[in-house]
């Protein structure tokens, strides 16, 4: 069965964006840019809310418009601009690339993806949209991104709202930019 992971930058305080909506802060050196084009050959489809999906459309163009792109960056269009993508709007009517909009629930589609053959994780971005499958009990890996500042507001990585999960550490990773990448199952009763 498909994995469903949550993956995103986050302060040490826990911030996805700060009080000001930025998150300039979590610009990836090369070797976590690596890193996260590397976690993005593992997944089979995206799913996110709005907010993410507009910030993510920059890379449905760059390749084309952006002349700066490196090789890396090149790389990543390459590999998120075919990925199948669904999105959770009440307010946008259409998508573009290989985005859909969301025809059900986030349970339903999730139910949906799992029964699907298909390679790849589920991935989930978007702090509401992981906040409501973590509420539902759907993700089974979180992997934040931790970044050494401290933001003092903003929108949380993790929803204040949940219940007691708990959580197996699979995986640590430490950048030369002191930002650490954990990986945690989440520790399901048998």
């Amino acid at each position: 069965m498909r994995s469903v992971t949550y993956s995103m930058n986050a302060s040490l305080d826990g911030f996805i964006v700060g009080p000001d909506g930025g998150f300039d802060w979590s610009g990836p050196d090369e070797d976590l840019f690596r890193f996260a084009t590397d976690e993005l050959r593992q997944v089979g489809v995206h799913l996110m809310g709005r907010r993410l999906y507009e910030t993510m459309l920059y890379w449905e163009t760059a390749a084309e418009l952006d002349p700066s792109l490196d090789d890396s960056k090149l790389e990543w269009a390459a590999l998120w601009n075919p990925l199948p993508k669904v999105v959770f709007s009440t307010t946008l009517s259409t998508v573009q690339g290989h985005a859909r909009l969301a025809s059900g629930s986030l349970a339903e589609e999730i139910e949906r993806l799992r029964a699907e053959p298909g390679e790849g994780d589920i991935a989930i971005g978007g702090a509401t949209l992981a906040a409501e499958a973590a509420t539902l009990g759907l993700i089974d890996e979180y992997r934040p991104r931790i970044h050494p500042v401290l933001v003092g507001g903003g929108i949380p990585y993790f929803a204040r709202n949940e219940r007691q999960v708990d959580l197996e550490l699979l995986e640590t990773r430490t950048f030369p930019s002191n930002v650490h990448c954990l990986r945690y199952r989440t520790a399901r009763q048998a």
